[in-house]
């Protein structure tokens, strides 16, 4: 693949910040469940803990072991086939559930520039035409949704920026926060950490277009620091300038952004707010498609899927047959009534990334000669030190979410059934594999 079609750093650093974070949108429950100081607290700690752990695991795998399937690659090399297939096969069942918000986001915001589109069959017609764009854009190649996603990125966090500047030079414009602060129980303590998580969560999705990134042993590492730094910055600089301006968190709600900002900029401030709203559901799923449908390929080069899911454009190298397929089942679970549960979400991508922290470990025993561009220092107790937080935290949240719901079935009885599904299809696609070798 010509090095000018392939993704280079700060396009990177974009489908990261998309890949994880998608702007201060999220951040409101956050707020509501627990206050700004807390959430300042939450929003410094989490990534310590959490992302940078799984930032510089992905960044020193994907500058050792640079190739498209990203941490099923990295799984099967270390743990075996049998492995990297379950690591595969959680993310896709994730990603049915995980897709199908992003349309509906989108549509949100909409309907608060143009209400009449909340009518039927607006909706579903919208995020039908929402996920076929994101499909073509897919298809004109990892580059051009690379270069997409930093321009959203600039785009969308400009508005936080001068809502930020507003209320630290225009405090009091807005409804202030009370003398006496409400008490906060343990529920809605442990709800912000999980809340945090969701909103740090996602980081070895970018590993799997290594084989499309231009110098991947020097990109890698710098575009997981960068955005961890970007996103951080991102999500601390709006929430601190609301608590300096005295805004009131207990009213807070999904969309209190553009309430807040209608106080302090006016029309104008809104609309970009909104729209920005709309550019993050396009961007968190247009990168998550350039992530998840790189897996169908790497799944069908080994005999897991047909061999029809290999094929690329020659132009610019898209996996276009597995784009399809991605979308097509993206699309059909806009039907499905399940929400995106943290606890189902967290049980099925959480499995998934403790498999890619034992694979790290592994290969620091079994590989200790492998060449790592970047490596995370302090050897094996280093490498072991690294999956400290993020297991503790993911432990956590298992256990805090054991009594959510998904319709009337338990989310984490829901989630473990997905889990051993994963077993049951390899053991079928081994069969089918082999019986169609002897033939």
């Amino acid at each position: 693949m010509p090095l000018r079609r392939r993704i280079t750093l700060f396009p990177l650093v974009g489908a990261l910040y998309f890949m994880v974070s998608g702007g201060p949108y999220g951040l409101e429950e956050l707020v509501q469940k627990t206050g700004f100081g807390l959430s300042i607290v939450l929003l410094l700690v989490t990534p310590l803990l959490w992302s940078l752990p799984t930032a510089l695991m992905v960044g020193e795998l994907s500058a050792a072991l640079p190739e498209d399937g990203g941490y099923y690659i990295w799984v099967r090399r270390a743990l075996g086939p049998f492995w990297g297939y379950q690591g595969a096969w959680l993310s896709l069942a994730a990603s049915v559930f995980d897709m199908a918000i992003y349309p509906t986001l989108f549509v949100l915001y909409l309907q608060r520039l143009w209400p009449a589109m909340a009518a039927p069959p607006y909706p579903i017609a919208i995020s039908v035409a929402f996920i076929g764009a994101c499909a073509l854009w897919n298809m004109a190649g990892a580059r051009a949704v690379g270069d997409g996603s930093a321009l959203m990125t600039v785009l969308l966090t400009a508005p936080f920026v001068l809502l930020a500047l507003l209320g630290v030079l225009r405090p009091g414009l807005a409804p202030r926060a009370p003398a006496t602060a409400p008490h906060l129980s343990l529920t809605d303590a442990s709800s912000g950490v999980l809340v945090a998580m969701w909103n740090y969560m996602g980081w070895d999705n970018v590993s799997t277009v290594a084989g499309e990134v231009a110098r991947p042993q020097r990109t890698y590492p710098l575009a997981v620091l960068l955005a961890t730094a970007l996103i951080a910055t991102a999500y601390m600089i709006p929430v601190s300038a609301m608590w300096y301006a005295g805004i009131d968190p207990s009213s807070w709600e999904t969309g209190s952004w553009v309430d807040v900002a209608r106080e302090f900029g006016g029309a104008a401030l809104a609309i970009a707010v909104v729209v920005g709203g709309m550019l993050s559901a396009l961007g968190m799923f247009n990168a998550l498609c350039l992530s998840y449908s790189r897996l169908p390929v790497v799944l069908a080069e080994d005999g897991y899927l047909p061999a029809v899911c290999t094929r690329r454009f020659r132009s610019n190298d898209a996996p276009w047959v597995a784009i399809l397929l991605c979308s097509a089942l993206w699309t059909a679970s806009l039907g499905l009534s399940f929400r995106r549960l943290a606890s189902l979400d967290i049980l099925l991508y959480g499995t998934s990334l403790v498999l890619e922290f034992i694979a790290f470990v592994a290969l620091r025993v079994r590989e200790p000669s492998l060449a790592r561009p970047f490596k995370v220092p302090g050897g094996l107790p280093g490498a072991l030190l690294l999956c400290v937080g993020p297991i503790l935290l993911l432990g956590f949240a298992l256990i805090d979410n054991a009594h959510e719901k998904v319709g009337s079935m338990n989310a984490l009885a829901f989630g473990a059934a997905v889990v051993v599904a994963g077993p049951l299809l390899y053991t079928v696609t081994r069969w089918h594999t082999v019986l169609r070798r002897a033939r």
